[in-house]
């Protein structure tokens, strides 16, 4: 299976709609395009002629545009007017013709000019309110779900939701820290105790005791270092989002919102942002091989990758702090108040380039530390496995696969496939009787990768259908007859499963080659797709341009029995209940979905070497009867229902509903915790990765996965449902 193809990729229709959407043009009221024009323009022609399911730009579009743009900006409803939104009424109906050019770029820089004024305005407000002590005893209560509000009427009612809002906040923080005094007063009587008991016995003067003095702390107090924890908050917030006052960022998010109207998953990105996309997607980067932390004082280096850049350089030590980060000879910017996300996206870059790092050292002397990028890979990310042998003896492989990795730029580079049918092979050296492939948080990435992947285990035939919106539907088949593993298969999956991850558990599903377990549905995300760059061409080598790129979908798949995997997703053969499940975040609940649809099926056969489906019977029966997951599934339920419920701000209140909160979530604890450790180690051939790595933080941290692995209740399931179907299928095959 090693010696399948690379599929290859569309690119000849990429870069077609790349000529064709960088020559189409805008114009600015002296007849001259802008570039903000033109991108904009580009975006909305490429939309309705090649998206999948176009909606129309026009009137009825740019209304949804208008109202959507102002939630983005302002998602918790705290910031804006009503009369701000009124005021600017008459572009409500003309974002459709900034898009096609008839109209000059005005509505967000509008907008951004309302915004800068009403964030000086909320800076202000939070400043003021917090410089006053709170009082707790008042029987009053706070809406925390935005989607139950509406942007505010006027000044006072802002005032007042800031003021309820900040009040939670501090009441949070305040009775977390009378927590800690009644701790801290308890140690201090036990230190006591103890000096006082050694000096009894000894004759020797009393044990010099060091006391917790949050211990003699006031309520007072208490109610004043809250408040200034809620403030250094608010400023840290704000300093990071300062980026969102810039122009660039805000006409990003606006051409994102004019995408978002089409499908959740089509997607503008600016420059450097499609970078970061690429590196996702390949699970490879070029940087300077340092892990960075965010600390109140700022950014520091929490571990470096040994013979990277920043390790060959002799000049960087873990706790550096990073002030400010230089492209070369270019400004050093400051990155004081960012999120490590945006430092990340700063000190990465294109490789072989300089970045420049200005850092303070533990000893206050700051340097300007000039370090040459590198590729870093990001191996952590990649598919891993362990071997679990069960109280019977049965052996069960495991392996872990986050994403559908493809290093698109590298035709040698890492693919998801290539790496599971590696990590299926080592298991394989190590007698394994059965199989767990868990894809639980995959959001998918490679089409081609989970068309190569299910190859591994059945031996000819279709695995996914893909169609567009005009043509008929394309097959995706294997048509290697040979088969990596053929033994039992179980596939664990979530609702944070997605895209490719759920094509795998469909076709693993539609041939009974193995059983799908996990929660009533994964994510629902059906749909493909593509990535256009826009403008001019800045490196030959990427295809990186200086418009950025545009996510478009243009296609959709469906399983092979003929159903779309959109908005529904898999359902599970074997459910189990976890704590997302009455979480809203799955497809279905997206603004903008397309919607579920069905096609022909394709011809396929199904396995008839293993009893699925009496499997499946036997699993769920006992999962029903199990006091472990009856408790989960009650509680998830009874936890999403209170999180929709307006919040106390009366102390006694609040302390009562996160008492009982604290009793759902330790009930949780405890019905997860297995009575006895599953015995699950990693592979002789991986001993020196996890137990002797060059890296000690990376190896810690393999091993704490294999810690975190031998405790999981769904792990275990999933083993136990390998192991009965191994069983079956040696009934099976003796009553042949």
């Amino acid at each position: 299976m090693l010696s399948k193809k690379v599929w290859p990729f569309a690119a000849a229709g990429i870069v077609g709609l790349s000529f064709w959407a960088y020559t189409s043009f805008g114009t600015s009221k002296d007849g001259t395009p802008t570039k903000q024009q033109i991108l904009l323009q580009t975006i909305g022609a490429v939309l309705e002629e090649k998206h999948f399911s176009p909606k129309k730009i026009n009137d009825a579009f740019s209304k949804s545009v208008f109202k959507e743009y102002f939630e983005k900006l302002d998602s918790e409803k705290n910031i804006f007017l009503q009369s701000d939104i009124n005021s600017l009424k008459k572009y409500e109906t003309a974002i459709d013709d900034e898009i096609k050019g008839s109209n000059p770029v005005q509505f967000y820089t509008a907008v951004g000019e309302i915004f800068k004024k009403r964030i000086q305005e909320t800076r202000e407000l939070y400043r003021a309110i917090l410089a006053k002590p709170f009082s707790f005893n008042t029987d009053e209560s706070v809406v925390l779900d935005a989607e139950q509000l509406s942007f505010c009427p006027n000044e006072k009612e802002r005032a007042e939701r800031w003021r309820k809002r900040l009040k939670y906040m501090v009441l949070e923080r305040f009775v977390e820290l009378q927590e800690q005094r009644d701790n801290a007063a308890k140690n201090n009587n036990k230190k006591s105790n103890e000096a006082t008991l050694g000096s009894e016995t000894t004759s020797e003067k009393p044990a010099k005791v060091e006391l917790d003095t949050m211990a003699t702390k006031t309520d007072a107090e208490l109610e004043v270092i809250a408040r200034t924890r809620v403030l250094k908050t608010m400023e840290r917030f704000f300093d990071r989002n300062k980026k969102r006052l810039e122009d660039n960022e805000q006409f990003s998010l606006f051409l994102n919102t004019i995408t978002e109207m089409m499908d959740p998953h089509t997607e503008y990105f600016a420059p450097i942002e499609k970078r970061a996309f690429d590196e996702q997607m390949s699970n490879k980067f070029f940087g300077i091989g340092a892990q960075l932390r965010e600390e109140d004082a700022g950014m520091k280096i929490a571990s470096i990758v040994p013979g990277s850049p920043a390790f060959k350089s002799g000049e960087l030590q873990v706790g550096d702090m990073i002030v400010k980060v230089a492209q070369g000879t270019g400004e050093p910017v400051d990155i004081a108040g960012y999120a490590i996300d945006d430092a990340v996206k700063l000190i990465r870059g294109e490789k072989g380039t300089e970045v420049r790092l200005t850092v303070k050292k533990a000893d206050g002397a700051t340097k300007v530390v000039s370090l040459i990028r590198e590729k870093i890979v990001q191996d952590e990310a990649a598919a891993r496995s362990a071997v679990i042998t069960q109280p019977d003896g049965k052996r069960i492989g495991y392996i872990y696969l986050p994403e559908f990795y493809a290093d698109f730029e590298n035709p040698n580079g890492s693919r998801a496939s290539v790496d599971v049918a590696g990590e299926v092979m080592k298991l394989k050296a190590e007698k394994i009787d059965g199989l767990v492939i868990d894809l639980r948080n995959n959001g998918g990435g490679s089409l081609y990768e989970v068309v190569r992947m299910v190859g591994l285990f059945i031996k000819t035939g279709p695995v996914v259908q893909v169609k567009d919106k005009d043509g008929a539907p394309q097959v995706l088949e294997d048509r290697d007859p040979s088969v990596l593993y053929n033994g039992p298969l179980a596939v664990m999956v979530n609702e944070l499963s997605a895209s490719a991850s759920e094509i795998f558990a469909a076709a693993i599903q539609d041939y009974k080659r193995g059983i799908v377990v996990g929660s009533t549905s994964t994510f629902g995300k059906g749909t493909v797709q593509k990535t256009l760059p826009l403008g001019k061409q800045v490196d030959f080598f990427t295809g990186r341009t200086d418009g950025g790129a545009l996510k478009l979908t243009f296609e959709k798949f469906y399983c092979i029995n003929g159903g779309s995997t959109q908005l529904k997703g898999v359902y599970s053969d074997v459910v189990i209940p976890d704590t997302y499940e009455y979480l809203k975040f799955r497809e279905k609940d997206t603004k903008n979905a397309l919607a579920w649809d069905q096609i022909p099926a394709a011809p396929f056969k199904t396995s008839t070497e293993f009893q699925v489906d009496d499997v499946v019977k036997t699993s769920t029966s006992k999962i029903a009867q199990n006091k472990a997951f009856v408790t989960l599934r009650q509680n998830a339920a009874w936890l999403s229902n209170r999180s929709s419920l307006p919040y106390s701000l009366s102390i006694t209140k609040y302390k009562q509903e996160q008492a009982e909160v604290r009793d759902r979530v330790k009930q949780n604890d405890n019905a997860l915790k297995l009575s006895q450790d599953m015995q699950i180690e990693a592979l002789i051939i991986d001993k020196d990765k996890f137990y002797n790595n060059p890296d000690q933080a990376k190896g810690e941290r393999y091993q704490q996965w294999l810690k975190n692995l031998r405790t999981d209740i769904y792990v275990n399931e999933t083993a136990d449902i390998v192991s009965l179907l191994l069983s079956k299928q040696a009934v099976f095959a003796n009553n042949k």
